[in-house]
């Protein structure tokens, strides 16, 4: 099997499935053979025919088709019954996504019969009346919540209460009888959860489990925000009992079976504002040509040991949580900024990947394993940036984290702006290779005391950023491949090809403007799509092209099942260098040892669900990011209610626009039917919506004016007042 596979097994295994019923239901009164399906699907590969075999047995085990005799299958008759999971429309209706059905289910509200959104479900099918028509069913059975407790506002009557739940996909308020309320009064936001749905109950029944405190507070809706995605923001007692009982000296008898790195020149680059310090760097001259790179990593998996409630802990968490005012940390405090952290003059157990390179960055040797380090300086950003924009040794107070300008050992001046130039040097041979370049930038916000925005900034890459972005890469890239060759089970960090439909809709639309992709070949598109970022820069069409570019790529993602990295070019590529904050990188820090120790292939399936349960809460961690982003923007633009700004339309709906405001990249939404001078359609295709008898347009990229119309913290929506298109408008 190739490492560059275009779909998963799990992805052929559901087309094969589709492919074994539409060959079944094509002749309902005949039974087939695993040859003559495979025939049918033109599938000759012996893989493919074996899971043919082994997706017969399946279907057959759960009853959804029969073998009539030794080999020979038919669907059962009648048989509309699938197992899918429920997506919950605006409306209150569902769709149920089936991995066995092409097509979604539609379910109107009224046969949902109590499903909430995300729930796995069975759903009975009607049968079609006519080809072409959208399938549509009942759910008939509740296979699993997805979640059963929610966030909302406890409004009280006289002997109960309602919560009203704050997640826009709950289309039912909560039931709570008094016994259940506790200490929360009327207008408390509140943790609900859901105990049981009686028959004949429009609201299911629950009980208040935590109160948050008074909508609109900070401290309530960050907390609120973390409580919505089920993610905790503090420790229980006896996991930080357990963490502070752990002993975090540097012992003579453990540094005895590490390489030690101690007199080795040693630095951290990270934020100013940083309090772990997950990475350092390591560097000194070999002879004239050849230079010692070591990426150092902390040891958390020396700590954090497998079958202890801290392992536990932090494998739930799976990630730390970054909202705009606060951390909430994978581990907690004693490790993550004390005995984890690579602070300055510290000795630390460290898990290192050390390279034997020259200055055009090639790689003669590698090694691998566990060490023991000493970090001579802490750098930020800002001050290593200092060093290699003007060389020299001399860092002014101006960037100086201290705010006194100091010089610099010129041994470790040197190494950075060499190491600068490897990584310039290995920057170039990635993008050649057909790596995607995405500008990112990153919105950040000036707190006050109170943690109120009082300004808005953007952080972006400097070469300080890229050249540790670039050797955290390589050790990622190497470990992934040093394990990968070994053909051993292990976790990667993998992402697939841009979606083909998505990339079809991205040329339709760059077309108007001049441009096009070359969809000949995998390589092809990579660099044409790297040419197109490059050549709308600065254009009208930037923010436009930038945003559809960006939903054709696939989502990165966990797995035991290495098809490789789009984005980054790589054939291999894991997650090494954030064991403080990731717990993936926990998980090949262990299997790196054990392999190093010869131990043998562990257990797929085991890794496999580990792997998809830390994608998902990395999923959940980011959602909450954005919200707590979003509620920021909006609790900012309170105080500009009276003022004209420039924005971008940033999405398109048959609800309305959204548009970001260049100035700060604060979002909110333009309603379509409070734009009063024609009456607007969306156009899906041309991401537009158009005036029908003026056939005026608002196409995603617009440049329009607006002005804030509403702010609602609670709700975190924020609205805008359209003015008019930048050409038309004048302030």
């Amino acid at each position: 099997m190739s490492k560059r596979k275009k779909r998963s097994e799990k992805q052929r295994k559901n087309e094969i499935t589709k492919g074994i019923f539409s060959v079944l239901e094509s002749n309902p009164d005949k039974s087939y053979n695993y040859k003559q399906i495979a025939a049918r699907l033109d599938i000759t590969d012996t893989a493919g025919r074996n899971l043919i075999i082994k997706r017969l047995g399946e279907l057959v085990g759960k009853q959804r088709i029969e073998q009539v005799e030794k080999g020979k299958y038919k669907v059962i008759p009648s048989q509309n019954y699938y197992e899918g999971v429920v997506d919950m429309t605006g409306r209150s209706n569902a769709y149920v996504i089936c991995e066995d059905l092409d097509t979604d289910v539609f379910v109107p509200q009224n046969l949902l019969n109590k499903a909430l959104h995300g729930d796995t479900v069975e759903v009975y099918v009607f049968p079609r009346r006519r080809r072409g028509k959208k399938l549509e069913g009942e759910i008939t059975r509740i296979l699993q919540r997805k979640k059963t407790t929610f966030v909302g506002v406890l409004q009280m009557q006289k002997n109960f209460g309602f919560v009203l739940t704050s997640d826009h996909k709950m289309y039912t308020d909560i039931f709570v009888p008094k016994n259940r309320i506790g200490k929360a009064e009327h207008g408390d936001k509140v943790i609900v959860e859901i105990n049981d749905w009686p028959k004949n109950a429009d609201s299911p029944y629950g009980t208040i489990v935590e109160t948050l405190g008074k909508p609109g507070e900070h401290d309530t809706e960050m907390h609120a925000i973390l409580a919505e995605y089920g993610l905790p923001y503090s420790f229980p007692e006896e996991v930080e009992h357990f963490a502070n009982q752990i002993d975090t000296s540097i012992k003579p008898e453990e540094i005895a079976k590490r390489r030690d790195m101690r007199e080795v020149p040693t630095f951290t680059i990270d934020p100013k504002d940083a309090k772990d310090f997950d990475d350092a760097l390591s560097f000194r001259k070999i002879d004239d040509e050849w230079y010692e790179v070591g990426i150092h990593i902390a040891d958390v998996s020396h700590y954090v040991q497998p079958g202890t409630i801290l392992d536990d802990e932090a494998y739930d968490r799976a990630t730390s949580v970054y909202l705009v005012d606060r951390v909430v940390p994978m581990l907690p405090e004693i490790l993550s900024n004390n005995a984890c952290s690579l602070r300055p003059n510290e000795e630390k157990y460290t898990f290192s990947a050390v390279f034997t390179m020259n200055k055009k960055a090639e790689i003669k040797d590698q090694w691998f394993g566990r060490t023991v380090t000493y970090s001579d300086r802490r750098f930020a950003y800002e001050e290593a940036q200092q060093l290699i924009e003007n060389g020299g040794t001399t860092v002014p107070g101006s960037v100086s984290l201290t705010g006194k300008a100091y010089e610099v050992e010129p041994h470790i001046a040197q190494a950075i702006q060499l190491m600068d130039s490897m990584a310039k040097t290995m920057r170039k041979k990635r993008m050649q290779a057909g790596a995607i370049s995405f500008d990112k930038v990153e919105v950040k916000f000036n707190l006050n005391e109170e943690n109120e925005p009082v300004g808005v900034y953007f952080k972006t890459s400097q070469d300080a950023n890229k050249m540790i972005e670039e050797f955290m890469l390589l050790a990622n890239r190497k470990v992934a491949e040093f394990i990968g060759k070994q053909k051993k089970t292990f976790v990667y960090r993998v992402h697939d090809d841009p979606d083909e439909e998505k990339l079809m809709q991205l040329q339709g639309v760059i077309k108007r403007f001049g441009y096009s992709l070359n969809m000949k070949s995998r390589n092809t598109i990579t660099s044409s799509l790297n040419s197109l970022l490059k050549d709308v820069q600065g254009k009208k069409e930037q923010n436009l092209v930038d945003t559809l570019a960006i939903r054709t790529m696939s989502k990165a993602e966990y797995t035991t099942e290495n098809i490789g990295h789009y984005g980054l070019a790589f054939d291999y590529y894991t997650h090494f260098t954030s064991p403080i904050r990731r717990y993936p990188d926990v998980m090949v820090h262990r299997l790196l040892q054990h392999y190093l120790d010869q131990g043998a292939t562990v257990k797929e399936a085991d890794y496999e669900e580990k792997c998809k349960h830390s994608s998902n809460m990395e999923s959940l961690a980011a959602n909450a990011e954005r919200d707590s982003i979003k509620y920021m923007q909006i609790k900012f633009m309170e105080d500009h209610q009276d003022e004209d700004f420039l924005g971008v339309i940033s999405g398109v709906t048959e609800w309305g626009i959204y548009v970001e405001i260049i100035e700060n990249k604060c979002e909110g939404m333009i309603r379509i039917r409070d734009i009063k001078d024609d009456y607007y359609v969306f156009d899906e295709k041309l991401y537009a919506i158009v005036g029908e008898v003026t056939k005026n347009q608002y196409q995603l990229g617009d440049e329009v004016y607006v002005r804030v119309k509403n702010t609602d913290l609670v709700k975190r929506h924020l609205d805008f007042s359209l003015l008019g298109k930048k050409d038309e408008y004048q302030p």
